[in-house]
């Protein structure tokens, strides 16, 4: 190592821990940044645009939960025109209440009799025979 008095002009420049940097020795500066790095606040450059982005996000996220609400409603329409026999039929229990409501008499037959209009000496119709 050279003596102190020994150290002037261009050495000091070239010493480890002289103060100085050297142009091939790239020292960080004190902010943690080079000198010759030209945006300082390159790394949050993004937070110029944070809104945008937010706005974009929402954006995005509103389509997305109306295109699920759409295929939904699809799905709903879709179920509602097919037949579901468990759905669109009666149950037996529905079944069984109307047949126990159904009744047969013959007390009104002579009346309806009286009444009608019908020829009773007509013959009975049978489909597909020709008189």
């Amino acid at each position: 190592m050279p003596e102190p008095t020994e150290m002037n002009g261009p050495d000091v420049a070239k010493m480890p821990g002289s103060g100085v940097s050297g142009s091939e020795g790239k020292d960080p500066v004190a902010n943690g940044h080079a000198e010759n790095e030209s945006n300082p606040f390159a790394e949050y450059m993004w937070m110029e645009n944070e809104e945008e982005y937010n706005r974009q996000v929402e954006e995005e996220l509103l389509e997305q939960e109306f295109l699920e609400r759409c295929f939904q409603e699809m799905l709903d329409e879709e179920d509602q025109d097919w037949f579901i026999p468990e759905r669109d039929l009666p149950s037996v229990g529905q079944i069984q209440q109307q047949l126990n409501g159904l009744s047969v008499s013959d007390g009104n037959a002579e009346e309806i009799l009286r009444k009608s209009i019908l020829n009773p000496e007509a013959k009975e119709f049978v489909p597909g025979v020709k008189y």
